[in-house]
Protein backbone atom coordinates (compact mmCIF):
# COMPACT_ATOMS: atom_id res chain seq x y z
CA UNK A 1 0.00 0.00 0.00
CA UNK A 2 1.53 3.00 -1.35
CA UNK A 3 2.00 5.99 1.77
CA UNK A 4 0.90 9.50 1.03
CA UNK A 5 1.51 13.08 3.13
CA UNK A 6 -0.54 16.27 3.13
CA UNK A 7 1.51 19.35 3.98
CA UNK A 8 -1.23 22.03 5.41
CA UNK A 9 -0.63 25.50 7.02
CA UNK A 10 -4.78 26.34 7.80
CA UNK A 11 -7.91 24.31 7.96
CA UNK A 12 -6.96 21.89 4.83
CA UNK A 13 -10.00 21.78 3.02
CA UNK A 14 -8.71 20.17 0.00
CA UNK A 15 -6.84 17.89 2.10
CA UNK A 16 -10.24 16.35 3.93
CA UNK A 17 -11.46 15.74 -0.10
CA UNK A 18 -8.43 13.72 0.09
CA UNK A 19 -8.82 11.57 2.82
CA UNK A 20 -12.85 11.24 2.25
CA UNK A 21 -11.93 10.03 -1.31
CA UNK A 22 -9.17 7.86 0.01
CA UNK A 23 -11.63 6.03 2.49
CA UNK A 24 -14.57 6.11 0.29
CA UNK A 25 -12.90 5.12 -2.75
CA UNK A 26 -11.13 2.43 -0.95
CA UNK A 27 -7.83 3.41 -2.90
CA UNK A 28 -4.68 1.21 -2.75
CA UNK A 29 -2.86 3.92 -0.50
CA UNK A 30 -3.46 5.39 2.75
CA UNK A 31 -2.55 9.16 4.22
CA UNK A 32 0.53 8.16 6.53
CA UNK A 33 1.11 11.81 7.85
CA UNK A 34 -0.41 15.31 7.42
CA UNK A 35 2.41 17.78 8.24
CA UNK A 36 2.01 21.01 9.07
CA UNK A 37 4.16 24.49 9.57
CA UNK A 38 1.60 25.92 11.92
CA UNK A 39 0.71 24.31 15.06
CA UNK A 40 -2.58 25.91 15.03
CA UNK A 41 -3.68 24.51 11.72
CA UNK A 42 -7.27 23.68 11.63
CA UNK A 43 -6.60 20.81 9.54
CA UNK A 44 -4.36 18.80 12.10
CA UNK A 45 -7.51 18.47 14.23
CA UNK A 46 -9.50 17.04 11.27
CA UNK A 47 -6.31 14.35 10.62
CA UNK A 48 -6.79 13.46 14.19
CA UNK A 49 -10.08 12.80 14.76
CA UNK A 50 -9.00 10.22 11.97
CA UNK A 51 -6.46 8.67 13.60
CA UNK A 52 -4.03 10.16 10.79
CA UNK A 53 -0.46 10.85 12.15
CA UNK A 54 0.34 13.99 12.60
CA UNK A 55 3.17 16.53 12.74
CA UNK A 56 4.20 20.43 13.11
CA UNK A 57 7.31 21.99 11.31
CA UNK A 58 7.35 25.60 12.71
CA UNK A 59 8.95 27.59 9.78
CA UNK A 60 9.42 30.40 12.27
CA UNK A 61 12.09 28.32 14.51
CA UNK A 62 14.34 28.01 11.60
CA UNK A 63 16.82 30.52 10.67
CA UNK A 64 16.53 29.84 6.89
CA UNK A 65 14.61 28.40 4.49
CA UNK A 66 17.02 26.03 3.72
CA UNK A 67 17.25 24.87 7.12
CA UNK A 68 13.21 24.68 7.37
CA UNK A 69 12.86 22.52 4.24
CA UNK A 70 15.74 20.19 5.38
CA UNK A 71 13.34 19.35 8.55
CA UNK A 72 10.78 19.25 6.60
CA UNK A 73 11.98 17.01 4.51
CA UNK A 74 13.48 14.64 6.71
CA UNK A 75 9.85 14.29 8.60
CA UNK A 76 8.38 13.81 4.83
CA UNK A 77 10.66 11.11 4.36
CA UNK A 78 10.82 9.46 7.50
CA UNK A 79 6.78 8.21 6.48
CA UNK A 80 7.92 6.80 3.15
CA UNK A 81 5.53 8.86 1.06
CA UNK A 82 4.77 7.78 -2.56
CA UNK A 83 2.93 10.92 -3.33
CA UNK A 84 3.80 14.42 -1.37
CA UNK A 85 0.39 16.55 -1.95
CA UNK A 86 0.68 20.67 -0.80
CA UNK A 87 -2.89 21.22 0.29
CA UNK A 88 -3.03 25.08 0.87
CA UNK A 89 0.86 24.88 2.12
CA UNK A 90 1.48 28.58 2.29
CA UNK A 91 5.67 28.35 1.79
CA UNK A 92 7.85 28.39 -1.40
CA UNK A 93 9.88 25.57 -1.43
CA UNK A 94 13.32 25.58 -1.72
CA UNK A 95 14.88 24.13 -5.19
CA UNK A 96 16.34 21.23 -2.95
CA UNK A 97 13.17 20.67 -1.61
CA UNK A 98 11.42 20.15 -4.98
CA UNK A 99 14.67 18.38 -6.38
CA UNK A 100 14.29 15.70 -3.16
CA UNK A 101 10.26 14.69 -3.62
CA UNK A 102 10.86 15.36 -8.15
CA UNK A 103 8.18 13.24 -9.91
CA UNK A 104 6.21 12.88 -6.57
CA UNK A 105 5.05 16.42 -5.44
CA UNK A 106 1.85 17.77 -6.69
CA UNK A 107 -0.03 20.97 -5.69
CA UNK A 108 -3.48 22.78 -6.91
CA UNK A 109 -3.52 26.05 -8.28
CA UNK A 110 -6.37 28.16 -8.74
CA UNK A 111 -6.20 29.25 -12.08
CA UNK A 112 -6.06 27.61 -15.62
CA UNK A 113 -2.30 27.55 -15.73
CA UNK A 114 -0.42 28.93 -17.13
CA UNK A 115 -2.40 31.60 -16.80
CA UNK A 116 -2.02 33.78 -13.55
CA UNK A 117 0.33 32.36 -11.37
CA UNK A 118 0.60 33.47 -8.18
CA UNK A 119 -1.60 35.63 -6.14
CA UNK A 120 -5.36 37.09 -6.11
CA UNK A 121 -6.17 35.09 -9.13
CA UNK A 122 -9.65 35.21 -9.26
CA UNK A 123 -9.50 39.22 -9.28
CA UNK A 124 -6.96 39.05 -12.32
CA UNK A 125 -9.04 36.42 -14.17
CA UNK A 126 -11.85 38.96 -13.78
CA UNK A 127 -10.13 41.77 -14.70
CA UNK A 128 -8.83 40.28 -17.63
CA UNK A 129 -12.51 39.52 -18.76
CA UNK A 130 -12.05 35.55 -18.85
CA UNK A 131 -14.61 33.77 -19.63
CA UNK A 132 -13.92 30.35 -18.01
CA UNK A 133 -11.62 29.85 -15.14
CA UNK A 134 -10.03 27.29 -12.57
CA UNK A 135 -8.11 25.15 -11.25
CA UNK A 136 -5.19 23.25 -12.15
CA UNK A 137 -2.86 20.37 -10.32
CA UNK A 138 0.43 20.18 -11.35
CA UNK A 139 3.55 18.32 -10.25
CA UNK A 140 5.73 20.69 -8.30
CA UNK A 141 9.04 22.15 -10.03
CA UNK A 142 11.28 24.92 -8.48
CA UNK A 143 9.69 27.79 -10.66
CA UNK A 144 6.39 29.02 -8.70
CA UNK A 145 3.41 27.65 -9.99
CA UNK A 146 4.80 26.07 -13.14
CA UNK A 147 5.53 22.08 -13.55
CA UNK A 148 4.08 19.24 -15.92
CA UNK A 149 -0.05 19.55 -15.52
CA UNK A 150 -1.82 16.70 -14.68
CA UNK A 151 -5.34 17.95 -14.57
CA UNK A 152 -7.33 20.92 -14.53
CA UNK A 153 -11.20 21.94 -14.17
CA UNK A 154 -12.99 24.55 -15.85
CA UNK A 155 -15.87 26.89 -14.27
CA UNK A 156 -17.82 29.33 -16.22
CA UNK A 157 -17.38 33.00 -15.04
CA UNK A 158 -20.89 34.08 -14.38
CA UNK A 159 -22.14 38.18 -15.11
CA UNK A 160 -21.45 39.85 -10.91
CA UNK A 161 -19.41 37.41 -10.05
CA UNK A 162 -16.98 39.08 -7.54
CA UNK A 163 -13.31 37.11 -6.57
CA UNK A 164 -15.20 35.37 -3.87
CA UNK A 165 -18.02 34.46 -5.90
CA UNK A 166 -15.60 32.82 -8.54
CA UNK A 167 -13.50 31.33 -5.53
CA UNK A 168 -16.15 29.47 -4.08
CA UNK A 169 -16.69 27.69 -7.52
CA UNK A 170 -13.44 26.86 -8.02
CA UNK A 171 -12.50 25.28 -5.02
CA UNK A 172 -15.99 22.94 -5.24
CA UNK A 173 -13.96 21.64 -8.42
CA UNK A 174 -10.54 21.44 -6.97
CA UNK A 175 -12.62 19.24 -4.07
CA UNK A 176 -13.33 16.82 -6.95
CA UNK A 177 -10.03 17.22 -9.01
CA UNK A 178 -7.90 17.09 -6.57
CA UNK A 179 -8.37 13.71 -4.99
CA UNK A 180 -8.81 12.33 -8.69
CA UNK A 181 -4.97 13.23 -9.55
CA UNK A 182 -3.83 12.05 -6.46
CA UNK A 183 -5.22 8.44 -6.94
CA UNK A 184 -3.63 8.42 -10.05
CA UNK A 185 0.01 9.53 -9.07
CA UNK A 186 -0.25 6.83 -6.08
CA UNK A 187 -1.57 4.11 -8.60
CA UNK A 188 1.10 4.93 -11.11
CA UNK A 189 -1.27 5.96 -13.70
CA UNK A 190 0.57 8.93 -15.32
CA UNK A 191 2.86 8.70 -17.76
CA UNK A 192 5.12 12.29 -18.59
CA UNK A 193 6.42 12.96 -22.04
CA UNK A 194 8.63 15.80 -21.24
CA UNK A 195 6.07 18.31 -20.09
CA UNK A 196 2.76 16.68 -20.78
CA UNK A 197 1.40 14.09 -18.16
CA UNK A 198 -0.76 10.94 -19.97
CA UNK A 199 -3.47 9.12 -18.07
CA UNK A 200 -2.13 6.21 -18.82
CA UNK A 201 -5.68 4.49 -19.20
CA UNK A 202 -7.06 7.49 -21.13
CA UNK A 203 -9.07 9.01 -18.20
CA UNK A 204 -9.94 12.78 -18.78
CA UNK A 205 -7.98 14.56 -17.18
CA UNK A 206 -10.29 17.63 -17.51
CA UNK A 207 -13.23 18.45 -15.55
CA UNK A 208 -15.69 20.96 -16.72
CA UNK A 209 -18.63 22.53 -14.62
CA UNK A 210 -21.64 23.85 -15.83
Amino acid sequence: MKNIVIAISGRGSNMEAIVRACESERWDARIALVVSNRADAGGLVFARERGIATAVVDHRTFASREAFDAELADVIDAAAPAVVVLAGFMRILTPGFVARFAGRLVNVHPSLLPAFPGLHTHRRALDAGCKVAGATVHLVTAELDHGPIVAQAVVPVRAGDTPDDLAERVLVQEHVLYPRAVRWLAAGELRIDGDVVHHTRGESQLLVAA
